[in-house]
């Protein structure tokens, strides 16, 4: 009995933005989890003339997952092709390509090619393939022709910034501290529920609770991508309202005095509840300026006591 062909399907949709910029943008993986619901991060293993091989981290189906796979850029043709190495089940095989196409000088058409398999092609998990590859694929597209078509937008909503403290003591201790966040609710005063699922290796759910200044409780649900002993990598899934994106990561760099410990945060505001928030007269700025106090109040609060840790151990 024949082995069935890979099943084949396509998405499109229309951007308004020239080509050459909608191929930038899905060339550039590391602004996947700005642009793409589903990735949580993305990395470069390697870079050669045309080709590459990167590493993502994405939810499919509301599960966690990552996978390695290498992309032929082609920038002349508007192409790119990609191929996962070792797909995460039940996938057994997964490939494609993003072919961008001119309208006209101002408006694309993006068609997203995939072809896959399921292990031992088994019905059920072919169904909850393509299931994923549909829902992924549409929030996909849809994210970026949103993306791309606010570029030229006349406000900067999408900004970053950081927080570093000097610990003098571990790396290791210091990330412990961080990847541990099932002990913050012990360890964290502004924490006041924690929920941790680490069901594969370096690849973390995480629900919490936490108290703001007024008291009140906010929940919040994040994936984070851990890598021992260096960085945390995480993007947040449930969203306060004046957001519409957070990612951000904790990072570990040793020095001649112990080691600088980091949390930076990448947003986007959520223009249409500034007024609902912070009142009527609130602008852009004011939204921005309250939510980098809010996160760095908190940022600086996690590593003030990941210091105290850290430098207990050392003594």
């Amino acid at each position: 009995m024949s082995q069935p062909g890979p099943r084949e399907v396509e998405h499109e949709i229309r951007i308004s933005a020239p080509p050459a910029a909608v191929y930038r943008l899905i060339a550039e993986v590391q602004n996947w989890p700005q642009i793409f619901p589903p990735t949580v991060y993305v990395d470069h293993v390697e870079q050669g003339e045309g080709t590459e091989r990167i590493r993502i981290w994405a939810t499919a189906n509301g599960e966690p997952k990552n996978w390695t796979s290498r992309r032929t850029l082609d920038p002349e043709n508007l192409r790119i092709t990609f191929r996962q190495e070792v797909s995460a089940p039940p996938i057994a095989s997964m490939g494609g390509t993003w072919i961008i196409e001119a309208v006209n000088t101002e408006v694309s058409r993006v068609r997203l090619l995939h072809d896959y398999r399921a292990v031992d092609d088994d019905p059920a998990g072919l169904a909850w393939i393509d299931e994923a590859v549909d829902r992924n694929s549409r929030s996909e597209l849809a994210a970026l022709k949103k993306n791309i078509e606010r570029v030229h937008g006349a406000e900067d909503l999408t900004f970053s910034f950081e927080d570093t403290v000097q610990i003098n003591g571990s790396a290791k201790d210091a990330y412990d501290f961080i990847n541990e966040a099932d002990l913050w609710e012990e360890r964290l005063p502004h924490v006041a529920k924690v929920r941790l699922d680490e069901d594969v290796p370096g690849l973390q759910t995480l629900e919490m609770d936490t108290r703001a200044k007024d008291g009140s409780v906010h929940t919040t649900k994040s994936y984070r991508v851990t890598f021992p002993h260096d960085k945390i990598a995480y993007k947040q899934v449930t969203l306060p309202a004046l957001m519409t994106l957070h990612t951000g990561y904790w990072t570990f760099a040793e020095n001649d005095n112990g080691v600088a410990a980091s949390s930076q945060h990448t947003v986007t505001i959520n223009t249409e509840n500034i007024a609902r928030i912070l009142g009527a007269g609130a602008t852009v700025a004011d939204a921005r300026e309250y939510v980098r106090t809010a996160l760095s109040t908190n940022s600086r609060a996690t590593l003030g006591h990941a210091k105290a840790y850290a430098e207990a151990k050392a003594v």
